[in-house]
């Protein structure tokens, strides 16, 4: 079974590699900027976290689903996936620039930590679903305590159209259904070391990892001797929830995780 995903991060392909899963990688080519203004347009105001992560996540995946990958139609389950770091009530992107970049870990320092939000999207795409084993909220794919994944609820008709999960408290998660797409949110909260200093700061920055991801930090990187708790699943910090991937699988589809490892 393929799992298509709806992006060319080194950090999710190898976070999968690491489980025995080698996805196939499709760049989506979604404009994240614009598709966030135009559901900010259309709300009034700003996305909070999960809003903006669900948003894009299902953006990415509808954009790959559909399309033709070395000139064949999809076929299998195809992930599209966003994060962002919000700190004392501002969501951070990548800062791209060396100087937000420093002034980012000053105030994320000065709070001591914040919330990693992580989105999911996943849509089947598989040519032949007739085994297929749909979960549903009251007959999950498989026995499942309480505490360890969000129940699936029936995606709300009024964001039946983009998939958007808003109520979801930090270091909480949420899974929504629809026909072929599950939706999903996670997070994770992160504690700061103390006293990291601003010479760690410039050197951390001069090395140019946190430009070009979201919070300005990689815990499977350079950051990681910098970050001293995780409340929530490290593998969201690192671009995607498994845990959450493999709820989704199984409880929106019957399909279980083995399957989709690389024999």
């Amino acid at each position: 079974m393929r799992l298509y995903l709806a992006s060319t991060s080194p950090a999710r392909r190898a976070l999968l590699a690491q489980t025995g899963i080698e996805p196939v990688l499709v760049a989506p080519g979604v404009d994240e900027d614009a598709a966030v203004a135009r559901r900010e347009a259309e709300l009034g105001r700003s996305l909070t976290g999960p809003e903006l992560v669900s948003l894009l996540a299902v953006a990415k995946a509808s954009a790959v689903a559909d399309a033709e990958v070395a000139g064949r139609t999809v076929d299998g389950f195809v992930f599209g996936g966003d994060s962002a770091f919000e700190v004392d009530g501002r969501l951070y992107g990548k800062p791209h620039d060396p100087e937000v970049a420093r002034q980012r870990w000053r105030e994320m320092l000065a709070v001591g930590g914040g919330t990693l939000w992580s989105g999911h999207c996943v849509l089947d795409r598989r040519a032949d679903r007739s085994g297929a084993v749909a979960a549903t909220p009251s007959q999950p794919g498989g026995a499942v305590r309480a505490d360890t994944v969000p129940p699936v609820r029936p995606l709300p008709a009024s964001t039946a159209g983009d998939g958007v999960i808003a109520d979801v408290t930090p270091g909480g998660s949420a899974m929504v259904a629809d026909g072929d797409r599950v939706v999903a949110v996670d997070s994770a909260v992160l504690t700061f070391a103390a006293d990291v200093s601003a010479d760690e700061i410039d050197a951390y920055v001069a090395s140019g990892e946190p430009l070009e991801v979201a919070g300005a930090f990689t815990i499977d990187g350079r950051a990681a001797a910098y970050i001293t708790r995780i409340d929530g699943a490290p593998s969201a910090v690192v671009g995607l929830s498994l845990p959450m991937l493999r709820s989704m699988l199984l409880r929106g589809f019957g399909a279980t995780w083995h399957e989709l490892w690389a024999l």
